[in-house]
Formats: structure tokens, C-alpha cells, sequence
């Protein structure tokens, strides 16, 4: 074990020294996931909110609210949204709808998968119920209707429900419409069922009378390219009314009601001393706007005509005021209010740039509380919307791409949907990692954004359409370097010199000189920082010159040769200069082994067309060897896709053993020092494979349950990037760099550590963040010593170490007693956290020296102000630190006596 001490420039720590981890004996088969349990993930964040689809309060507890997020599970708050906490860990963690039983306030619905289809969209598993308040949950059904629009419980019994099913996105199925059950979900009517093309996404009912029900269908269908030319709108989009509870359904066509195909439509009811209100959205590029009716859907006025503000398929929710049928809220890019049914409105929350409001809530018992939904989160009003809880504490951003710098501590660098850019300390000055930790890094939300591996103080960010930027922080000056700064969003391909899609991918190569490469559909290369640029590919998409009828709705059979595919994915090899492997969002993969000069096709043709090359890793270790991940979700299919190709693509084995069926897979990585050892990220959670993909099993461990959309390897860490649960780190991957079946059949084993950093856990002198306050995790302080113990010890367990002269320097024993100590605690209990001793179990454990020699005897003791809440408050006096050298460990378990280095 080497322990070295940082040094630290003017404005930031200098490189950190590589130490090369030793290689492990590959692994044949799988191993018990106890034999890696003592690894932890841990919370990067940003604490900066992300997509917040549905949120519901409580009427009789007024602090008391839900939310559900787009790609985070369900969080809960008692104290009117100071704090969250997510109450949906192990929930699938899209979340489309929530609603909370009016009669019983601890029994909720969630119905999971968005219902706001777009080029990426995260699918669901049907409908959950939880009866004690969020704190465990039920499947009840449904698992096949995949996207999830709107849940009603009936006021007056918590068991009756009806679910809007809006069904799969982008095929068809017949598992949409509405569903009703009167069993609290153990069993399910399928009450309304149109086609296999039209489902329901939105559900109202008379305050009044709750056997009055509406539901809002819509027929729509996305394809697997990104298309702006195809409206999702169809005849089968209308609305439905229900006079028994939901039981039974006819479809209105009232006199005046809107012809031809429509789109998405929201709903809202009001009861009238006239009669009942029903307001509705409607997408439709010739009368679409806001709608009333005030005779329960038998006629039909269009009261407002801003087809562009209130009818798309991206919003469309109304909410009416419980004190007033006429004032009536929109949310859209910004939340607007009518106080005249619906005729004039007026923005009163929202910002430059659009927060997308997606629903709003007032409570019907304390109507001046209320809480909505949004892009950047959910918050919250208790003065009718004057004033507002904040976003900035709640970790459900939507993340994207990974890159590092080589500083000590590392910076993580990503895009964060809907929000911005984001760059991001792996370890804090002061406990735990806050909202001085991060910031933007220019840029545009969602894409790459890498630093430069010459100048960590400068990172390029690509972003929708095409765009590019130089951020440099010491000036803060952004600079445009696109190749071609005319953006594609929203174009057709034959408008276009060149095009970009959703991502545009944005890569360094390893070897030195560092070279940028940028994927439109050809790949360019810059030497010079993106002042200049080279394409060095012709169209790697498959486009073909001679193709027709490119400007109507293309079918899927002709978009690759109408132009519409891109390089999605580009991964240069660490090895070789010459070797750039390239991956479209049509399911073509390029190689070229040259520099450019040359690009071979060399998908198999088992991969159908479309299939979107999410993500490829070309091998450290072994030029011919590339690993590729193959998403097909957007062609309505869900089963993971792992390749891998030991001969430069001459062929390829698909190697998916282990990982479950109904998880796409988004990312795979390859490690750097141990040959075989890889990582995939799923729709749901993170995968190991020790013996080059054959098996697969889970490494989860803590991490919730997320979409993970990239991982990256940097140092002895792994990095997830998590669609909908910010950023993690899993801290130290010795173990599975050392592991090996055979360790496990020791009676005791000791992994050589990695190197370790000699570091303060807290320079606060100022007074502790309060408790309150969301905080990151840093990561362990110390070295971090891994060992196995085969059985449970008969004797003391212990571990020694020892200077480079073989002196000892600390002992740890498994009969150690905690310190007894007298100082006078004057602040909660929680603030402490015993330090873990050496265990005498059987498995395996993670033991943290801090670096430091015994405490020395003292008159008194006191608690530091250098505090983190339930992380530690450290008791002074402390042992002096080591000083930075060689050292080693000796374990002492079982009999044996094991050293390492």
C-alpha cells in the first residue's frame, strides 16, 4: 500500500499519480454477490431536481406530499417540501402517474412508465400500492400497458380504481385504454378498450359526483428515429364518459367538438350551479386550443385558440381552482392561470427557457396549498402561488454521458436533461459534497461534455442538433467550435448539410496527441481544439442518393436511406491512434483502421435495422476486441443486447447470459487492468461480468433502482451516470479486480490494497450544515483493506500495519472495545457514528484505516465543529497522520497469517 499526500496549486489539486492495479485470475463462473456485498454506492448528486411527471398531496395532512419522477421512483415529504425522502427504491423507476386514496391516506397507486413520449422515454411495469404511507409496495397488475397516463381512486372507497393505460409508444399493443378494479388491484376489468393503437392518458371526474368520469384517449405512435414530421394524432384520439364509476364507457361528439384526427388531450372537470364544467386540451394543428363544455360534453366551444401554448403531446394538464369553476390552471412551459373559464390566461410561474410544467395539484381541503410537477422537479406553494419550496434538494436529475479529468480529487463531467451542464467534485474540502461542489461547464443539457485531458480547466460539450462548445473556467468564456453551427433540430435530413440527432457524441482519443472526433453523420476531427476541423468518414448511416419520397412520413423500411440515421456512438481505441470504432442510431457499425482513410461496415446481420448502437468500448487491452450495447426500446423491444468481437468485427457472440429479460441495456465497459471484467448499465441497475460477459449478475448493491445511462471507469472507481437518481461513484474496485473463484474457498484471504490518499475528512471551521440541508457523500477516508473470511472466526481477527522497516505502526482486533472516552455532548445523538471495527464473520469486508497513529492520551476530549450529520463528528484529540510512503498489512484470521503487499 502506497500512501501519498495531495499537493495543491493555487487554484485547484494537481494530477493525481496512477497506481496500476494487479490483474485477477478470470473467472469461469459466477460468484455470490456476498463476495462483493461490502462495496457501496455512493450519492454524488447534484441535489438539482429532475423530471417530475405527477405529484399528489394529502387534503387532511396539509404538509404531507408525493411525487413521482420521470426516471426516480416516488418521494415524500412531511414538511411541506424542506426535505425529501424516496419512498420508491425498488419501485421501476418511471413513474407516469400517483394518486393517493382520499378515504385512507396511507394507501397510494402509482402507475409507472411516462406518459410523455419522446425520443427517450423510460417505460414502466404496470401498477403498485402501498398501504402504510410509501414505506413498501405491492405490484398489482398491469405490467403490459408500459406507459401509465393518469390513476382516479373513487373518493369514497380506497379499493375502487380506474388507470389510464396510454400502452406501448412506439408499436402496438392491445393492453391499453382503461382499467378498473373494485378489489384494490387484485384483480382488473378491462373497461374501455378502443384498439391496439389508441390508448388513455388522461382520467377526470365530477367533484360532485364520482360515478361521473372522463377519460381523455389518444392515439399516437413514435418510431425509432427522431422524427418531428410525424404528429402523433389520430381519429381514434377523443373523449370518453363513464355515468357508472368508470364500469362502462361511451365516446362523446358533442355538437361542436373538433373533426378529424386529434392528438394528445387533457382534461379537468368543474361542477356549476349550471350544471357540470368540463374543460379540456387539445392537440390539433387546426383546432387545437382550450375547450368547455358546460353541459357535461354535450356541446363543445372552443374558448381559447393558442393551439401552440395549450395542446401538444408533451403537456396537456388542467386544474380547476376547488374554490371557483371559472379559474382554471394550464401547465405547459410555464404554469398559467384563467379566472374566465378559460378565455384569457396569465403566466404566473415559469422562466426564461421553459421549467415544462407537467401537472398541478391544489389541495381541495386547504386550496391555498399546492404542488407541481416539473421538469426541474416538484415544489411546492402554501400561499397560492405566490411563493415556493425549491428544487435544489432533490437528487432525481436526469443524466446522460460520463467523463472525468485526471485532477486529485476528480471532477465528473455530464449533461443533465432539461437543466444544463454539470461539473462535479468526486470528494469535498468539507465533509460532504454540497452545492459549492458543482456548476456548469457551458454546454447544453443532455449530451457529452469532456474535459480536455491537456487542460482539466477547459471542457467541450455537445448538445440536441449539433451544437459545440469550449467552456473555460478560468475566464468563463464560451465558445462556439461547432464544425457546422447550423443546428438540425427540427429539420428534415434533406435540408441538411449535415446532421445531428438527439445526442451528438463527443470523444477524446486516449493516445497522445489528443484529438477531438465529433459524430453528425459523418465523423470529424479536430487537433486544434475544434478551431479547425477534418471529416475523415464518408455518411457511415447508410444513405442512399438515389432515394425518393423523402420529404412525406417515412416509413421505417426507408429512413436509413432517406438520411434520417446518425452516429450515435464513437469509441476510439486506447491502443491504437489508427483505430476508431463508430455505432449509428440505425444499427450500423463502423471500423476504421487507418486513421479514417478506410471504414469497413461490420454489424452482424442478426441486428435488425434500427437497432441503436447506445454504446461501444473498444477494449485497453486487446486492439481486436470491442464490447457494443444495443438498445432497442424506441422498436418496442426490451431485452438486453450485449456484443462482443475478439477479431475486429469479423464476428460477433451475443453475451446477454445472467442479465434479466425485460432490461434493455444502455452502456457496457470494459476494465482497464483485469481482462474480462465488465460492467453494463440496464433500465434498471448496474451488471458484473468477470469472465468477459458469459455471466452477469448484479451489482446494485445500494444503488436504487434507475436507468443507468453511462458508466465509466476512472482510476480504481466506477461512475454511473443514472437516468432520473443523479450521479454515483462506487468507490475502490479492488475486490473485483482481485476476485477469483478459487479466493473463496480459502478459509481467510487479504486483497492487496489500492493506493491510498492522505487527506482531512472535513476543513470546516466554520459552523456544520444543518441538518436539513441535501447533501453528497464523500468518499472513505483512508485506506480502504479488503479481506474474506470463509467461516465465522474461533479467536480474535486482526489487522496490523506495518511500516516500510516492518514497525508497527496501528493494530485493529476483532475484540477491540469502543473507545470510552468522556466529552461533554451537547447536540443530538444522530450527529455520531461509531467508527466500524475489524468483523470476525464470514464473507466479506471493507475495513477504513484513516491514516492515522493511535490517539494519544489527552487532559480532556471535544467534539470538532468539522462535523457532517449522521456522517461523523470526530473527537479531539486525534492520532497524528503517517507520513506518505510504503506499507503494508498483515491480516491475522483463521490461523493464517496473510500480508500485502
Amino acid at each position: 500500500m502506497i500512501i501519498t499526500r495531495p499537493r495543491r496549486g493555487a487554484r485547484a489539486l494537481i494530477e493525481l499519480l496512477l497506481l496500476v492495479g494487479c490483474g485477477g485470475v478470470q473467472a469461469q463462473s459466477m460468484l455470490p454477490e456476498s463476495s462483493y456485498a461490502q462495496l457501496h454506492w455512493r450519492l454524488v448528486g447534484p441535489f438539482r431536481g429532475g423530471w417530475a411527471t405527477m405529484a399528489a398531496g394529502v387534503p387532511g395532512r396539509p404538509d404531507t406530499f408525493y411525487f413521482g419522477a420521470a426516471g426516480g421512483g416516488v418521494w415524500k415529504t412531511v414538511n411541506a417540501g424542506r426535505t425529501w425522502t424516496s419512498v420508491g427504491d425498488e419501485l421501476p423507476p418511471s413513474i407516469g402517474a400517483l394518486a393517493v386514496a382520499r378515504t385512507d391516506p396511507d394507501t397510494i397507486y402509482v402507475g409507472t412508465g411516462q406518459p410523455e413520449p419522446r425520443y427517450d422515454i423510460s417505460s414502466g411495469r404496470g401498477v403498485y400500492k402501498s398501504t402504510d404511507g410509501g414505506k413498501s409496495w405491492t405490484a398489482v397488475g398491469l405490467e403490459a400497458t408500459r406507459y401509465i397516463g393518469a390513476i382516479w381512486i373513487d373518493p369514497r372507497d380506497a379499493n375502487v380504481v380506474a388507470v389510464a393505460a396510454l400502452g406501448h409508444f412506439f408499436g402496438p399493443n392491445p393492453e391499453r385504454g382503461v382499467y378498473r378494479s373494485t378489489d384494490g388491484g387484485r384483480t382488473w376489468t378491462h373497461a374501455l378498450a378502443i384498439d391496439d393503437s389508441t390508448g388513455v392518458v388522461d382520467l377526470a371526474a365530477d367533484p360532485s359526483n364520482p360515478n361521473l368520469l372522463y377519460a381523455a384517449a389518444w392515439q399516437g405512435r413514435g418510431w425509432p428515429w427522431l422524427s418531428y414530421f410525424q404528429p402523433n394524432v389520430g381519429p381514434g384520439s377523443g373523449i370518453y364518459k363513464s355515468t357508472d364509476g368508470g364500469a362502462s364507457w361511451t365516446r362523446l361528439s358533442g355538437q361542436g367538438w373538433p373533426s378529424g384526427p386529434l392528438g394528445r388531450i387533457g382534461l379537468a372537470v368543474a361542477h356549476t350551479a349550471q350544471g357540470m364544467r368540463v374543460y379540456a386540451t387539445v392537440d390539433s394543428k387546426k383546432e387545437g386550443g382550450v375547450w368547455r363544455s358546460d353541459d357535461g360534453g354535450d356541446r363543445w366551444t372552443r374558448v381559447n385558440e393558442r393551439a401552440s401554448v395549450f395542446g401538444n403531446s408533451y403537456f396537456s394538464r388542467l386544474t380547476v381552482d376547488p374554490r371557483n369553476a371559472d379559474t382554471v390552471y394550464a401547465t405547459g412551459q410555464s404554469i398559467r392561470r384563467s379566472t374566465d373559464a378559460g378565455k384569457t390566461w396569465t403566466e404566473i410561474k415559469g422562466a426564461p427557457g421553459g421549467d415544462d410544467y407537467h401537472y398541478l395539484w391544489i389541495n381541495s381541503e386547504h386550496p391555498e396549498r399546492w404542488i407541481t410537477a416539473s421538469d426541474q422537479g416538484a415544489v411546492i406553494s402554501v400561499d397560492d402561488g405566490h411563493s415556493w419550496s425549491e428544487w435544489y434538494n432533490q437528487p432525481t436529475g436526469q443524466f446522460y454521458h460520463l467523463a472525468a479529468d485526471t485532477r486529485f480529487p476528480y471532477w465528473i463531467y455530464s449533461g443533465q436533461q432539461d437543466s444544463g451542464t454539470v461539473g462535479a467534485a468526486s470528494r469535498s474540502d468539507y465533509g460532504s459534497l454540497t452545492f459549492r461542489d458543482w456548476h456548469p461547464v457551458g454546454g447544453a443539457e443532455r449530451d457529452y461534455m469532456i474535459p480536455d485531458p491537456d487542460d482539466a480547466h477547459v471542457v467541450y460539450g455537445s448538445g440536441l442538433g449539433g451544437p459545440l462548445s469550449r467552456w473555460d473556467e478560468r475566464t468563463g468564456q464560451v465558445a462556439n467550435v461547432s464544425p457546422w453551427p447550423v443546428s438540425s433540430y427540427a429539420k428534415r435530413p434533406t435540408e441538411l448539410k449535415y446532421r445531428y440527432g438527439w445526442i451528438t457524441p463527443l470523444v477524446f482519443t486516449p493516445t497522445v496527441p489528443h484529438a477531438l472526433l465529433f459524430g453528425a453523420q459523418v465523423l470529424f476531427r479536430s487537433v486544434d481544439r475544434g478551431a479547425h476541423w477534418q471529416v475523415i468518414s464518408p455518411d457511415l448511416t447508410g444513405k442512399r442518393s438515389a432515394a425518393t419520397n423523402c420529404e412525406e412520413s417515412v416509413a421505417i423500411a426507408a429512413a436509413t436511406a432517406c438520411g434520417y440515421g446518425v452516429i450515435f456512438s464513437i469509441a476510439p481505441s486506447p491502443r491504437s491512434a489508427e483505430l476508431i470504432w463508430v455505432g449509428t442510431d440505425n444499427g450500423l457499425i463502423q471500423l476504421t483502421r487507418d486513421g479514417g482513410k478506410h471504414w469497413s461496415q461490420v454489424a452482424p446481420p442478426t441486428l435488425v435495422p434500427w437497432s441503436k448502437i447506445s454504446s461501444l468500448d473498444a477494449s485497453a487491452l486487446d486492439p481486436a476486441t470491442a464490447y457494443v450495447a444495443v438498445d432497442n426500446q424506441r422498436q418496442d423491444e426490451f431485452r438486453p443486447h450485449v456484443l462482443r468481437t475478439r477479431d475486429f468485427g469479423v464476428t460477433w457472440t451475443e453475451i446477454d447470459g445472467g442479465l434479466p429479460s425485460g432490461e434493455f441495456v444502455s452502456v457496457v465497459r470494459s476494465d482497464p487492468t483485469r481482462r474480462g471484467l465488465l460492467y453494463a448499465g440496464t433500465a434498471e441497475g448496474v451488471y458484473v461480468s468477470l469472465d468477459d460477459g458469459e455471466h452477469w449478475q448484479s451489482l446494485r448493491l445500494n444503488l436504487p433502482k434507475a436507468w443507468v445511462r453511462d458508466l465509466l471507469v476512472h482510476d480504481n472507481d466506477l461512475i454511473a451516470a443514472t437516468q432520473g437518481r443523479a450521479l454515483w461513484v462506487l468507490d475502490d474496485l479492488t475486490p473485483l479486480r482481485q476476485l477469483a473463484p478459487s479466493l473463496l474457498q480459502e478459509s481467510a484471504h487479504l486483497f492487496t490494497p489500492a493506493a491510498a490518499w492522505r487527506v482531512r475528512p472535513n476543513n470546516n471551521r466554520d459552523t456544520p450544515l444543518p441538518r436539513e440541508t441535501a447533501v453528497g457523500q464523500n468518499p472513505p477516508v483512508g485506506a480502504l483493506i479488503d479481506y474474506w473470511l470463509g467461516s465465522e472466526a474461533h479467536g480474535p481477527v486482526t489487522l496490523e500495519i506495518r511500516d516500510s522497516a516492518g514497525a508497527l505502526v496501528r493494530r485493529f482486533s476483532s475484540d477491540d472495545k469502543p473507545e470510552a472516552l468522556e466529552a461533554e455532548r451537547y447536540f443530538e445523538e444522530a450527529w455520531l457514528r461509531p467508527a466500524p471495527g475489524v468483523s470476525a464473520t464470514p464473507g466479506m469486508h471493507r475495513f477504513v484505516w484513516n491514516l492515522r497513529y493511535p490517539r494519544p492520551r489527552a487532559i480532556e476530549f471535544e467534539y470538532d465543529i468539522a462535523a457532517v450529520f449522521e456522517e461523523d463528528t470526530p473527537l479531539k484529540v486525534q492520532g497524528s497522520f503517517v507520513l506518505p510512503g510504503s506499507y503494508s498489512v498483515v491480516l491475522t484470521a483463521a490461523g493464517r497469517t496473510l500480508r500485502a503487499p
